[in-house]
């Protein structure tokens, strides 16, 4: 049972992997619980390759970096998205993502808020005979919580602490007396961000430069056996920057630039014989070189990496990959987004995302496009896979967003007539 529960873990996984087909023996992506977390829920944002730390404050600055929110031009705002989720292999699963913020003004700083919820469709459990069991609906969902304030005129920062769920079973349990019991898992997490804005005065009019940075999901682990087994929530490091140029006075330019770096500990082994050797309570016993046709060899067990701490995987991750520091780098996933808008209204957008591809390939271009009033935004985005086969390509996402203090003033103008 424990087998076929964790079979759906692995649909989700292709978050992290792209279909290669046949996997290679030195492929070693990093496999988390909920990536459905790793996954940008915007269209904005998705439509300059996946990223946000350091662009334009927006509706959506709660998921990339809640310290934006300190220079919105908007005292409130809420956001609704939508993304049908990888539909080259499966037509019902999808994640949704709610956001808003409101921003105290004299009294300093603000809150922001947001949910989401990621469906994984209907799949059916079989048994070892490959017989119907039951019909299941696995689920996870987050909801987070953020207060940012300015420390400086071109600073800000802000903290949130997040709830995470995830229910892959619905409950769904065989009772044969030697399967492993399955249950919901939960933990707590929390996100520390900071943004830098400064502005320039050129002669076409004032241009920005923007800073981010970010360390998110840093929690607990996920259980979901009663046999002591773990895995790590997909905990990231995050820098970013951008630079808008104003072309004229109704016309702007900007370009971002971003590196995400997962702070999660490899299960393959770099270590030697000799250290391996000395602690046995920790990795298995490795042959140096590391042998890829026997994993006992260079692969970490299920027992030691459950009894990992989470703040020490944060920082093993930074040294602990076979391939030393070039595979270190090579968990380092890039993305580069541009952005045109015409008088702040309307906006197109095209990006790139590159990820290694030992470490899942995810390379694929983006386009969007947005429509912006004084009170409501509309923005749509597209993703064209680069990689053969990849289940993200033709992916597309939908955000809606409503500034609540232009409905206020609306109302507060009409009762004044």
């Amino acid at each position: 049972m424990k087998k076929i529960l964790i079979s759906l873990t692995a649909l989700v996984c292709a978050v992290s992997m792209s279909a290669q087909g046949t996997v290679d023996d030195t492929m070693n992506p990093l496999i988390t619980a909920m990536p459905s977390l790793s996954i940008a829920p915007d269209a904005r944002a998705a439509g300059m390759g996946d990223l946000g730390v350091a662009t334009e404050a927006d509706f959506n600055s709660q998921f990339w970096n809640p310290a934006k929110y300190a220079y919105m031009y908007s005292k409130g705002g809420i956001t609704a998205n939508y993304t049908p989720w990888l539909r080259k292999l499966v037509g019902d699963i999808d994640l949704a993502y709610l956001a808003g913020f409101y921003n105290f003004g004299d009294l300093g700083g603000g809150i922001g808020a947001s949910f989401t919820y990621f469906s994984m469709g209907d799949v059916a459990l079989t048994d070892g005979n490959g017989q119907k069991i039951q019909d299941v609906r696995p689920n996870e969902w987050a909801l987070d919580l953020s207060y940012f304030r300015k420390l400086h005129e071109y600073v800000s920062m802000s903290v949130a602490v997040r709830f995470l769920y995830s229910d892959l079973n619905n409950g769904y349990n065989s009772s044969t007396g030697t399967a492993t019991e399955m249950h919901p898992a939960w933990t707590m997490a929390a996100d520390i961000g900071l943004y830098y804005r400064q502005p320039f005065e050129l002669k076409s009019g004032t241009s920005h430069l923007s800073l981010g940075f970010t360390l998110k999901n840093l929690g607990g682990k996920m259980n979901y056996a009663d046999d002591g087994s773990s895995n790590f929530i997909p905990a990231s490091m995050n820098i970013g920057m951008g630079y808008e140029i104003p072309l004229n006075k109704y016309n702007f330019l900007t370009l971002n630039l971003e590196a995400n770096k997962m702070l999660v500990p490899s299960r393959k082994s770099k270590f030697t014989t000799a250290e391996t050797t000395a602690h046995p309570d920790k990795w298995d016993a490795a042959g140096n070189p590391i042998d890829p046709t026997d994993p006992d060899t260079w692969q970490m067990s299920q027992e030691a990496y459950s009894a990992l701490n989470p703040a020490k995987g944060w920082f093993q991750s930074f040294a602990d990959a076979p391939g030393g520091s070039k595979e270190e780098f090579a968990e380092v996933r890039w993305g580069a987004g541009i952005e045109y808008s015409y008088n702040k209204q309307f906006f197109a957008r095209a990006g790139y995302s590159y990820e290694n591809y030992y470490k899942g390939n995810r390379n694929y271009l983006t386009f969007g496009a947005g429509f912006h009033l004084s009170i409501v935004s509309l923005d749509i985005s597209y993703c064209v896979g680069l990689a053969a086969s990849n289940p993200l390509d033709q992916t597309m996402r939908f955000t809606l967003g409503f500034d609540l203090a232009g409905i206020k003033d609306i109302v507060d103008n009409k009762k004044a007539k």
